[in-house]
């Protein structure tokens, strides 16, 4: 395998202005401010490796970084490659998630190191279309890999990045619920020519969505772009759409499915179902939960009413 590139925030800084059209006035102050700003996270650095870039994508999808940091350590202290995860059961990929929340991650990131070490010898690959056929692996996750962990050339459109160019370049407040031709149009745009420059931009771009153009509270003062931004420039407008309101989270069926998994974790051997039914009051709820987790192959029903993590 092709030595990997340094992440992101080694990069050097773009040299030439003019990267690519309509972006190049933006590249240089982020760029600029991501050097010195740049949180020291474990996975932007050099020894973290592509799978260490890798793992961190599936755990960070919409849970946030002080929550991943520790399991992500652990994870990766027991499964540095690929081939490490391949070789365990499932189950146990599922019970190392602890409580990051949508543990289907688990047996997603697991599915993905088997293809790795069957498919290509046991290295990430660097190629988009590659690592886009590897299991659970969506457009997201495959720009994001090639781009953090091989300085490639892609528009990565996190929450993060989109919201910062909705309010720099589009003029309001947040982006579409999902992600529009639009926004991945407008990405190509702003990306820099220059491949490892659109690498760092990619990187740069996320963490001032981050730390800086957050959701709520956002930090203008603080913002390299501030001057620029179309959404600060028209007075910060209020947004027009539906009213964007949070996940809930108590008394539904994903808060049941965590506390039978819970049980599941900490487990060893099979659970019987009388040990499941006391973590929820409501029977109906519970076994519909319990269903789903079936159906989902993050647990397995065994004779006699009992249940375990998957082994296959």
């Amino acid at each position: 395998m092709t030595a990997p590139t340094k992440p992101p925030h080694t990069v050097p800084a773009p040299g030439s202005p003019g990267d690519s059209p309509g972006g190049e006035h933006l590249h240089a102050p982020v760029i600029t401010w991501f050097d010195e700003h740049a949180r020291d996270l474990p996975w932007r650095r050099p020894e973290a490796g592509p799978w260490g870039v890798m793992v961190s994508e599936f755990m960070l999808q919409q849970t946030p970084v002080n929550r991943v940091l520790p399991v992500y350590e652990q994870w990766m202290a027991r499964w540095p490659r690929p081939a490490d995860l391949a070789e365990d059961a499932p189950g146990e990929a599922v019970r190392a998630w602890g409580r990051l929340g949508y543990p289907r991650r688990a047996l997603r990131l697991h599915g993905a190191a088997v293809a790795i070490t069957e498919r290509h010898g046991g290295d990430v690959p660097s190629d988009h279309a590659q690592l886009l056929a590897l299991p659970g692996i969506g457009e997201y996750t495959a720009a994001a890999v090639a781009s953090f962990a091989y300085g490639r050339r892609h528009a990565v459109l996190d929450t993060n990045v989109r919201r910062v160019f909705a309010r720099a370049v589009t003029g309001v407040q947040y982006p579409p619920n999902a992600t529009t031709a639009a926004e991945r149009k407008l990405a190509r745009a702003l990306l820099p020519e220059e491949e490892r420059t659109a690498a760092r931009w990619a990187a740069a771009s996320m963490e001032l969505g981050a730390l800086v153009c957050t959701a709520k509270n956002e930090t203008c003062h603080r913002c390299p772009i501030a001057t620029q931004c179309a959404w600060r420039l028209a007075g910060k407008p209020e947004h027009e759409g539906p009213p964007r309101r949070g996940q809930t989270y108590a008394g539904t069926d994903r808060q049941v499915r965590g506390k039978l998994l819970a049980v599941l974790r900490e487990a060893h051997a099979p659970v019987p179902q009388a040990a499941l039914d006391r973590v929820w009051h409501e029977p109906v709820q519970r076994a519909r939960a319990l269903d789903g987790l079936v159906a989902d192959g993050l647990v397995e029903p065994l004779p006699g009413g009992r249940y375990r993590l998957p082994l296959t």
